[in-house]
């Protein structure tokens, strides 16, 4: 008796066809999840990379970079906020340069603490990048200048922003968890009063956000060893040491063409 051929059996049967789509798209799912978390510096391994015991609690990687980061922050947002207060067009850019004034002066001094206790080394100059902005500001004129300050500043705070909400969801470091705090309020208030000038293209920040990769860790060396004396932690949080005048608005610029 001739035996008949078994149909749908194999890969290419209706059923390991299904099984194959399955997985195909299982695969396309968890690979993106796993190549993010590889590239922003946010996965379990990353976070727990290079940690080390301090007096305050484990300083990881990603504390460091943060430390380094605010310190970067204030290197070139500082002297565009004394530029502005000079430049600006209009009584909100120029609020807004006093509150980044304000603001940095009043995070550099935490920062170099809180460095000083961890044994941190700080950089001392802004990036190439950030001194390619300042340049930007320094040849730009009127509102083409107001324009510029606000949408370079406004992207750069909202940059930082998610960092230090993520700094502050995982560190275990009691110094580096105050820094955190001191620096979402004295970025949120930038992002406030950049936002006041009217000149901010919020339609520029959401294509920004959408096409960027994530920043990469840039690792900070790690200190010598835990401070031997490490003191009483800086209060966080600004008070009347702290001053800021309300934030300035203006109207939005005028339509063109």
């Amino acid at each position: 008796m001739r035996s008949r051929p078994v149909k749908g059996r194999g890969i290419l049967s209706g059923t390991g066809i299904l099984i194959t789509m399955l997985a195909g798209t299982l695969a396309a799912l968890v690979f993106p999840v796993w190549s993010y978390a590889d590239r922003s510096g946010t996965g379990v391994d990353t976070l727990s990379a290079q940690t080390i015991p301090t007096s305050y609690g484990p300083l990881s990687a990603l504390d460091r970079d943060f430390i380094t980061r605010v310190r970067l922050a204030g290197l070139w947002e500082l002297p565009a906020g004394q530029q502005a207060e000079q430049k600006g067009t209009t009584q909100a850019v120029r609020t807004a340069g006093e509150h980044l004034v304000q603001g940095h002066t009043f995070l550099d001094a935490r920062v170099r603490d809180v460095a000083g206790r961890l044994g941190l080394a700080l950089p001392n100059q802004p990036n190439a990048q950030q001194q390619q902005w300042l340049a930007t500001l320094d040849s730009a004129q009127g509102e083409e200048y107001d324009r510029d300050f606000a949408n370079l500043l406004r992207q750069a705070h909202g940059k930082v922003f998610t960092v230090v909400a993520q700094v502050r969801a995982t560190t275990r470091n009691s110094l580096v968890r105050a820094l955190a705090d001191d620096a979402n309020a004295t970025v949120l208030d930038h992002i406030k009063v950049l936002e006041a000038t009217g000149f901010v293209d919020f339609d520029a920040l959401a294509r920004d956000a959408a096409t960027a990769a994530p920043p990469p860790l840039t690792y900070s060396p790690a200190p010598p060893g835990p401070a031997s004396d490490p003191g009483t932690p800086v209060p966080v949080t600004p008070s009347a040491t702290y001053p800021l005048p309300p934030a300035a608005s203006s109207p939005p610029p005028p339509v063109t063409g």
